[in-house]
């Protein structure tokens, strides 16, 4: 049952879009500009650092705190009761109930989820997965690319570090989440049309 209930207390906290927010206080609809996401890369890139930047930490905190509450209200079942939170934390931030289910790709909440691993689980999961992305990113110049290996580099770490199947089985389903919600970078990849990250287009 705790199980269930982590969900749903994650997912109510991954509902607060930060993108929207941050849209509401600059008067943008970003469901309306860029790629129309409410994630970090299209504030990034319609908003500016700032705007970006904002949104970034605030998902990222999203699945700090939905971990560590669970965590601390099934104290029995902690390390998953945590996970759960933190993967309701994501599915909340993808399909927002009150904004037609339409959110962001769940990057940044799972990154707050990775982030509250380090400190319960292993720091080398940490190290690991984002030292993955970042170097997909500096390599290839595309923060979906960055965003996906990072995603398919957990469940593997998880593994390797000896988590139960059953969180592995977790952060596989994250992986395939995301995977799903870049399917349109992936086409763009494909067809060379994605657009490259730099630091002249977010300031």
């Amino acid at each position: 049952m705790f199980r269930v209930f982590s969900l749903l207390i994650g997912y109510f906290i991954g509902c607060i879009s930060m993108g929207f927010i941050v849209g509401k206080i600059t008067k943008t609809d970003l469901r309306k500009k860029g790629s129309g996401n409410l994630g970090t890369t299209n504030a990034l890139r319609v908003l500016g650092f700032r705007a970006g930047l904002a949104t970034f930490v605030g998902d990222i905190l999203k699945g700090v705190i939905a971990f560590f509450i669970c965590r601390w209200l099934f104290p029995d079942n902690n390390l998953f009761a945590g996970i759960y939170g933190g993967v309701g934390a994501v599915l909340g931030h993808d399909f927002p109930f009150y904004l037609q289910f339409k959110g962001g790709k769940g990057i940044a909440a799972t990154i707050g989820l990775v982030i509250s691993l380090i400190f319960v689980f292993s720091p080398i999961l940490g190290l690991v997965t984002f030292g993955v992305g970042i170097l997909g990113v500096v390599f290839t110049h595309y923060i979906s690319v960055g965003s996906m290996v990072f995603s398919i580099c957990i469940p593997l770490s998880a593994l390797f570090l000896g988590m139960p199947t059953e969180g592995v089985a977790l952060f596989t389903a994250l992986a395939i989440l995301a995977i799903w919600r870049h399917k349109e970078n992936v086409k763009r990849l494909i067809s060379g049309t994605e657009n490259k990250f730099t630091l002249r287009k977010s300031v």
